[in-house]
């Protein structure tokens, strides 16, 4: 009690000179204890103990008892105070009430996120009796709160899951371990979903485990398209193996992990023998350096693999393949596949027709030289005839009445001889011309160049010209071939003018929407029958007015120089209203 009161406290001393030591409140029911002669008791009140020099004021608490002292038939003369000190055991219950309100927020805060979280989650004792499941149980399964889960929850598991499942719930029991398998459970539309079930033991060594908490996953949907992933791979592998072909994968580092069927067919060698790189060692020995660096390339780079190489067959013999190999890049990763088509067949069918062509190449441009010199050579003898005939026309005369008309005749069949070898010289300049490289062509300058040197023919008819290349000034082309396309297309506009009205001939370029360049020379001369099977327009030799004069070879030179280029050339007309060529000119790549 000195050491509640203080030091200062003394025995024989008034408790009224240290109530400054005491709290108001005790004093007061010491007062009053004392007046009415009732005793009082109370538990754990706190006290705090007399500071000491440099510490901080420490509670401790005691089991107070306040008993009045009375002698029989007497006045109370005095008051007995018992205090039993029980700091410890107050400070332990003050700290088990803590815990325990920190272990109701927990739990509360547990409950919340397990009954918002989409799992349904429980815990299971010993016997298997479920102590706990979040509400989407009942959610999931239709049943109602009051619902025994213990005696429900077997029956919801799909006939065929509902042995296999007990049967492991109890084994983990038993044996304290955790579980983790799926199977079927009913939804409440009567639907069986699969469900991921994983739950661990709550441990408190050394004892064994009494409770089991876990939680069910629904895994539907994943374990659907990983069954649907397994049946398309096992499918595409069937596929694989149907094909006549070697198919292969590769990893990311270039690496082959699957050879198809055909594979070990074709090389007669095994899966195991092939290895990792098989197919390069499949290679003629001549192409396997170039074909292992080109391989290293595109897996650094990505690039697709693609060549043609010789690959060994079971029985030694080397056949012609396609190697193509591209990667792919999905959620798995990133993976090569590729493919090896035998091409033998067809590269020896390449091979016969590149010798085929060169032949006919070669004979090609022999007719074209000879064609080439017949027509040059013969002309001189043309020459020599027409000087013949005009100066047997001017020495000598013939007593026939038909004279006039017979020398007319010859003339002009001198005349057609040497228009048809000037034509079939021009047709083996065209052929020649084709081969000259393109280059940016002014058109204002081109057109203008070939309407001066038609100038004579232009004059005499009176004709105008209308030029519009604004839309499209330039052409990537051969200058030569356009020279000759355009002096054809104007010349046979000149010649086939309407006799009853001036000529009018318009030349203009432009961009179709796709960006093609156009040419489009009109006239409003004689017209041609585009129906008259008689006369095609582009046919070699065949002409639409027999009447005028020419050879039939221009059209046909101009179609054959714009198809051969890529282009392609279209022509409306009305007989006696006029003509329109349209060239679409197809730049070269």
């Amino acid at each position: 009690m000195r050491a509640v009161l203080g030091p200062q406290a003394q025995e024989g001393q008034l408790l009224a000179a240290c109530a400054s030591q005491l709290p108001a409140d005790l004093h007061e029911v010491i007062q009053q204890v004392y007046q009415s002669g009732q005793p009082f008791i109370t538990k754990a009140y706190g006290l705090p103990a007399p500071p000491n020099a440099g510490q901080q004021t420490v509670v401790r608490y005691y089991d107070l008892a306040l008993e009045p002292v009375q002698e029989a038939g007497k006045a109370i003369s005095g008051l007995l105070l018992f205090a039993v000190d029980v700091t410890a055991q107050e400070e332990a219950r003050q700290q088990a009430h803590h815990l325990a309100l920190e272990t109701r927020r927990l739990d509360a805060r547990l409950r919340v996120l397990t009954e918002t979280v989409p799992q349904i989650t429980f815990s299971v004792d010993a016997q298997g009796h479920y102590e706990y499941v979040s509400p989407q149980w009942y959610y999931f399964t239709g049943q109602p709160p009051i619902a025994a889960v213990d005696a429900i929850w077997p029956l919801l598991i799909h006939p065929d899951d509902r042995l296999r499942i007990l049967y492991q719930a109890e084994q983990a029991r038993r044996t304290g371990t955790g579980w983790s398998y799926e199977y079927r459970l009913r939804r409440h539309d009567g639907q069986y979903r699969w469900m991921l079930s994983r739950a661990l033991p709550e441990l408190h060594a050394p004892n064994e485990p009494v409770f089991w908490h876990g939680a069910l996953t629904e895994v539907h949907d994943q374990r659907e398209l990983a069954e649907a992933l397994r049946r398309g791979e096992a499918e595409l592998r069937f596929l694989a193996d149907s094909i006549p072909e070697l198919i292969w994968t590769a990893t990311t580092e270039g690496f082959i992990d699957y050879y198809n069927r055909y594979t070990t067919d074709y090389s007669g060698l095994t899966l195991d023998e092939l290895g990792p790189t098989g197919w390069v060692s499949l290679l003629h020995p001549e192409e396997q350096a170039e074909a292992a660096r080109y391989w290293v390339q595109s897996i650094a780079s990505g690039q697709t693999f693609e060549g043609e190489y010789r690959m060994r067959r079971h029985d030694g013999l080397y056949r012609w393949h396609i190697i193509r190999a591209r990667q792919l890049v999905d959620e798995r990763g990133l993976r090569w596949f590729g493919t090896c088509t035998d091409v033998q067949d067809q590269h020896l069918l390449h091979q016969a027709l590149q010798t085929q062509y060169d032949e006919l190449a070669r004979a090609h441009h022999d007719l074209d030289t000879f064609v080439y010199a017949a027509s040059h050579d013969l002309r001189q003898p043309a020459l020599n005839l027409r000087g013949l005939f005009e100066e047997l026309r001017r020495t000598a005369s013939f007593a026939d009445p038909d004279e006039a008309y017979l020398l007319a005749m010859v003339d002009d069949a001198l005349g057609q001889l040497d228009t048809t070898l000037q034509d079939l010289a021009a047709t083996v300049r065209s052929q020649r011309a084709q081969q000259e490289p393109a280059e940016i062509l002014d058109l204002a300058l081109i057109l203008e160049e070939v309407v001066l040197g038609l100038r004579p023919q232009a004059q005499l008819r009176q004709a105008q010209f209308e030029v519009l290349v604004d839309e499209a000034p330039g052409l990537l082309y051969s200058r030569a071939n356009l020279r000759s396309v355009v002096h054809n297309l104007v010349s046979n506009a000149l010649k086939f003018a309407h006799p009853d009205r001036q000529p009018r001939i318009r030349l203009r370029s432009y961009l179709t929407a796709e960006g093609q360049p156009v040419l489009e020379v009109q006239d409003n001369g004689l017209g041609m029958d585009l129906a008259n099977p008689q006369a095609p327009v582009f046919q070699l030799f065949v002409r639409q007015h027999p009447t005028i004069e020419g050879t039939g070879v221009g059209l046909y030179l101009v179609q054959r120089i714009v198809t051969s280029q890529g282009g392609h050339l279209e022509v409306s007309s009305t007989v006696g209203e006029g003509t329109t060529f349209t060239i679409y000119w197809t730049q070269p790549a």
